[in-house]
């Protein structure tokens, strides 16, 4: 994924494949800051807090990382970092975010 935050905690389950999750140290601050590098595994599960900025990586060159992942309050609204030192006010929103544009367009419909 790219460094990104959102507004919804996420809990994610690993259903194969290895990563390394990298959260930020200064979540609150100015700017991210250098991460905190954690190793994820099959069967492992992990919780994003509300505004944590973060990214998942695939760390196995030859398989796939496949995760379930569960978010608290859809549509996300995504605010996707170039690095960790780009401030918090400099992140880029992007809204709809790629799964739930077919879900947005197709809720504007007139029943008449």
């Amino acid at each position: 994924t790219p460094i990104h935050r959102h507004s919804c905690e996420e809990v994610f389950v690993v259903l194969r494949g290895n990563g390394t999750l990298y959260l930020a140290a200064q979540s609150h601050g100015k700017y991210p800051g250098t991460p905190q590098a954690y190793p994820i595994f099959g069967n492992s599960t992990f919780e994003i807090p509300v505004n944590d900025a973060h990214q998942v990586c695939n760390t196995h060159n030859l398989e796939d990382l496949q995760m379930l992942v569960v978010i608290s309050r859809p549509p996300v609204k995504v605010f996707i970092y170039e690095d960790w030192l780009m401030p918090h006010t400099a992140a880029k929103l992007k809204f709809p975010f790629y799964w739930d544009e077919p879900c947005i367009q197709s809720s504007v419909k007139d029943e008449l």
